[in-house]
């Protein structure tokens, strides 16, 4: 089953006009993109791939994954 995730992305306007982006829990995600829709669909895809990869990565080692629910202000 599919666990919703939520991370922080930054965003910031170069004075090329380009954006660049990174997820702040997640700093091998960073990207970039001609606009901000187009920088959020790479982080995206970024995002997807690191995950992706770290899962695979984890399997083959045998380690074991399990939803663990944290909260806090």
């Amino acid at each position: 089953m599919a666990m919703k995730q939520i991370y922080t992305a930054v965003y910031k306007k170069e004075k090329s006009g380009t954006y660049v982006a990174w997820i702040e829990e997640l700093p091998e995600a960073n990207t970039q993109g001609k606009t901000l829709s187009e920088t959020r669909e790479n982080l995206r895809d970024a995002v997807r791939m690191i995950l992706s990869y770290k899962r695979k990565k984890e399997a083959q080692k045998g380690l074991r994954r399990e939803a663990f629910p944290l909260a806090f202000a």
